[in-house]
């Protein structure tokens, strides 16, 4: 897994009734795009994450990209 601070990470929900969850990384702390990553979720909080195979890179959009 590879990405840049920008980036969403989507998360699929893996128990039914439990909705895929969206970060923001806000700083990549691995070598060269790799986990783990400082990520923000939309309430503002803020955690070190590294992700698991449920977990895929949505590129930022946008000037820049």
């Amino acid at each position: 897994m590879r990405a840049n601070v920008g980036d969403q990470l989507l998360t699929h929900g893996r128990i039914v009734g439990r909705r895929d969850r969206v970060v923001l990384i806000v700083e990549v702390l691995g070598p060269h795009g790799a986990p783990p990553y400082r990520v923000r979720f939309e309430d503002g909080h803020e955690t070190v994450m590294s992700p698991g195979p449920d977990t895929v890179v949505r590129e930022r959009r946008g000037p820049g990209r």
